[in-house]
């Protein structure tokens, strides 16, 4: 295994567990963001009954090799030491410098956007519905008010595979699929109590729901690659009025922590949101921020174009 690959692969991963923590921003937006995209999907897709045959018999390097683990397991460390070791900073950044973060997204999603508009071959109107149509299931998404919904096993099941396919969609958040679905608490309840049934239950959905998933976006890239991409880069433009950084809470929810977080929140303009909360908009440092991650994210395309030019050599 190629140490300096599994580390730039790792460092990727740690950057999809960080975006998966906030609230919605998709590990998926940056897996497509660092180029790993098709590759991650493929690589899920390949674990499969092949793989684990090839495992029980004992050809371990063969079942290794079949679903690409070289690439999946330094993907998957990064994502979980940031999940639980980076958590807290992002919910610190969040909670005492919103609108430099929020912006931070904002400019490093529409760059994202931009690239992948890139990766579109030809334009056709199979495209432009697929942009349109991706465009408005993730804007619904990120107002679609919040259900009660039963607390079956089933039910439990059921969204974990719908949060965790969300996870690995540009531009949709995991966490608020459960939110929508009336089951971020009930699970987060579920991890502070380390309710063991509730999480195996939830676990088993979200494992058949990405080995599924996977294959069938696997499917769609190699067969619907230019209408699948317009898709995803709706989804990524469809989630920036999640990640406007000025915003009016209109409802609210109790956490598992007994605190008090948004639920329902409006777009405003920065006057609005300074004539309703008496704060500083800070535009001047949300503009920084968001050309910040708008150009950071032109210098990880370039950076990554010279370091494949440079293998080539």
């Amino acid at each position: 295994m190629d140490f300096s690959r599994s580390l730039v692969l790792a460092l990727k991963g740690c950057a999809m567990g960080m975006a998966d923590v906030v609230p919605g921003v998709s590990g998926g937006t940056i897996a497509f963001i660092s180029g790993i995209y098709e590759e991650l999907i493929g690589s899920i897709r390949r674990v499969d009954l092949t793989a684990l045959r090839l495992l029980c018999r004992g050809r371990f390097r063969e079942s290794w090799r079949h679903f690409n683990g070289s690439f999946l397991l330094p993907v998957s460390i990064g994502i979980g030491v940031a999940i639980f070791s980076l958590a807290r900073l992002m919910t610190w950044l969040l909670t005492h410098h919103p609108i430099e973060i929020w912006s931070f997204f904002f400019g490093l999603i529409i760059a994202s956007a931009l690239l992948v508009a890139q990766q579109i071959k030809r334009w056709n109107a199979a495209a432009v519905i697929a942009l349109a149509v991706g465009t408005a299931v993730a804007g619904w998404i990120t107002i679609a008010s919040p259900t009660r919904t039963p607390e079956t096993w089933w039910f439990v099941m059921l969204s974990g595979a719908l949060a965790i396919c969300a996870m690995i969609l540009p531009g949709i958040s995991g966490a608020f699929i459960l939110l929508l679905l009336g089951k971020y608490q009930y699970i987060m309840t579920a991890v502070g109590e380390l309710n063991l049934p509730v999480l195996f239950v939830f676990a088993v959905g979200a494992v058949a729901g990405i080995l599924s998933f996977s294959h069938l976006l696997s499917w769609l890239l190699r067969h619907w690659h230019d209408t699948t991409i317009a898709a995803l880069m709706g989804f990524m433009i469809g989630s920036l009025n999640k990640v406007w950084p000025w915003k009016e809470t209109v409802a609210t929810f109790v956490d598992h922590h007994g605190k008090t977080a948004p639920l329902l929140e409006h777009n405003v303009s920065p006057g609005r949101f300074e004539a309703l909360t008496g704060q500083d908009a800070q535009l001047g440092s949300a503009l920084l921020l968001c050309l910040i991650g708008l150009l950071s994210i032109y210098a990880i395309e370039s950076a990554a174009r010279i370091l494949i030019e440079k293998r080539k050599k």
